[in-house]
This record gives structure tokens, C-alpha cells and sequence, in this order.
């Protein structure tokens, strides 16, 4: 007898919105492939009322993709998928200027040419279920912030991949929807900013000299609004509404000071950029 779980690939759930969406999936009844590129000792177990099934899978990496697909397809079989959470990513933040391309680049491949590569391979069997699928963009793809111009293009991209699938997949009738979160405390909060910390101690002198002060008084202003940010389960509800309502919308704003943010978006660029300079303790313009 076939598994009478509705079937779900949720990437990233190491930590964060990943990890709270695996466990709100399983709770609610799914049965969870659980992509995740560190751990995957962990046993299939049960979760609730469904079930969770570690998966190897980092989006970067083609022959990771591939052996979930075959995992997934041997055990859902001609039923197919009914849904897919995009929820692996990574935020490196900097200033443009002297930022390695290499890291620019690891950047849109974990937050978009992943995501696009895992939602390929899935395709074919969501397709059969007419599965549902979920992209994570952030409130930064409205609203840009200095020194995080990594994330920001990245997630801009991804929210138009959103907009374009759920266009092209419409005639089967699958649904593509959006989450963009606002300040969310991902419980790695400590861990990022202790890596900004080694940046900053790193840079050379000439770049310390343009880019430290501002980098500075930004991220330490960031990190406590961060910090107090809302959960991660918060998102993860909403992911799990995107998978099971029968009007799923197609974007979503959630979290602490995403509809806020999302208002400023729409203003002026010269008064946006004031209030982002008050707001992060930037240098006004041609101060330099």
C-alpha cells in the first residue's frame, strides 16, 4: 500500500525558515523530504501526524539534485509530488565595490540558479499532482538596503522567476507563490554577525578607509533590529497556507516591518535613500 502522506520537498531545513517548515509540514500531515546539505544522519522518523525524510541536498551541486529526484520518484511514484518549498539560501553581505566576484556569484547560486536547477528537476513530478510550488524572496527585493547588495539582486531575481513560473505553469493548473519576509531571527543571528565582525577586521586599510565606519554603524544597526525580528515559524505558516489553501494568494509580505518596508518601497528614491541614510547611520551625500 502506497504512502497516504501528501508529499513535500522543503529545501534548506537545517536552521531557520527551512527547519521550521519541515516541522510545520509534518505536524500538519505531510510527509517531508527534508533537503539539507550538512546533516542527513538522521533517521526517517515520525513528526506529528506525518513524516520526515532526511535528503542530502545541496542546490548547488547537480548530482545532490539528481539523487533526490530518484529518492522522491521511487517513493511517490505515478501520485507525484504536491509540493515544493525553495527555502535554501545564503545572505552575504558587503560593499559592492570590493566584493569578490567569487562571492557574488555563490550568491546567485544558492539563491537563484539553485533554485531554479531543483525546481527543474521537480517538475516532472509535481506536475502529475498538479503540486504547488513555493519561492522565498525577502522584503530586500522591494526595498534595497546599502551593503547588502548581494541579497538584494539575488532576491530581485528570484521574485521575477516566481512572477514568470507561475505564468508558464498555470495551464497544468500549478500554483507558484512568493513569501518575502521582513526581519526574521533565524536563531543564526550570533553566527552572522560574528562573521561580519571577521570581515570588517579583515579588510585592508585602503578599503577600511571608504567602506568601515559605514559597514560598521549599518550592520550593528541591522543586527538589532534583526535580532528582534519575528520567528521563523511565522514564515513557515505562511508557506504551509501557500501549499493548502484553495485561493492560494500569489505574494505574501510576513514578518517584523515587512509591510512597512514595503510602503517606503513605493516612495520617491531621493526621499527613500534619506530615510534608509537616518535609519542605518550613513554619511550624507558628497560628504566625502
Amino acid at each position: 500500500m502506497g504512502c497516504e502522506h501528501p508529499h513535500v520537498v522543503v529545501t534548506g531545513t537545517s536552521s531557520g525558515i527551512g527547519q521550521a517548515t519541515m516541522r510545520a509540514a509534518a505536524e500538519a500531515g505531510w510527509h517531508v523530504f527534508a533537503g539539507d546539505r550538512v546533516d542527513t544522519d538522521r533517521p526517517t522518523r515520525e513528526s506529528g501526524a506525518g513524516l520526515i525524510t532526511p535528503i542530502h541536498l545541496d542546490v548547488t551541486v547537480a548530482a545532490d539534485i539528481n539523487s533526490a529526484v530518484d529518492a522522491v520518484r521511487s517513493h511517490v511514484g505515478d501520485a507525484g509530488l504536491h509540493g515544493l518549498a525553495n527555502i535554501a539560501g545564503i545572505g552575504i553581505p558587503g560593499p559592492l565595490e570590493i566584493m569578490p566576484l567569487e562571492q557574488l556569484r555563490q550568491s546567485f547560486d544558492v539563491d537563484f540558479f539553485g533554485q531554479v536547477a531543483v525546481t527543474q528537476a521537480m517538475l516532472p513530478l509535481l506536475r502529475p499532482a498538479k503540486g504547488r510550488i513555493v519561492f522565498i524572496g525577502s522584503l530586500i527585493d522591494r526595498l534595497s538596503i546599502p551593503f547588502m547588495g548581494a541579497l538584494a539582486t539575488s532576491k530581485s531575481a528570484v521574485a521575477a522567476l516566481a512572477d514568470t513560473w507561475r505564468q508558464e505553469l498555470a495551464p497544468w493548473g500549478m500554483h507558484v507563490g512568493l513569501v518575502e519576509p521582513g526581519f526574521i531571527s533565524t536563531g543564526a543571528d550570533e553566527a552572522t554577525k560574528a562573521r561580519i565582525d571577521r570581515l570588517l577586521a579583515d579588510l585592508p586599510d585602503d578599503q577600511a578607509a571608504l567602506y568601515g565606519d559605514s559597514f560598521r554603524e549599518m550592520t550593528q544597526r541591522g543586527y538589532a533590529t534583526q535580532t528582534s525580528g519575528s520567528t521563523p515559524e511565522g514564515v513557515a505558516q505562511v508557506i504551509l497556507a501557500m501549499l493548502t489553501d484553495s485561493h492560494p494568494k500569489d505574494h505574501v509580505l510576513t514578518g517584523s516591518k515587512a509591510h512597512v518596508g514595503a510602503l517606503v518601497g513605493k516612495l520617491p528614491s531621493t526621499l527613500q535613500d534619506l530615510l534608509k541614510r537616518k535609519a542605518f547611520g550613513l554619511p550624507d551625500p558628497d560628504s566625502r
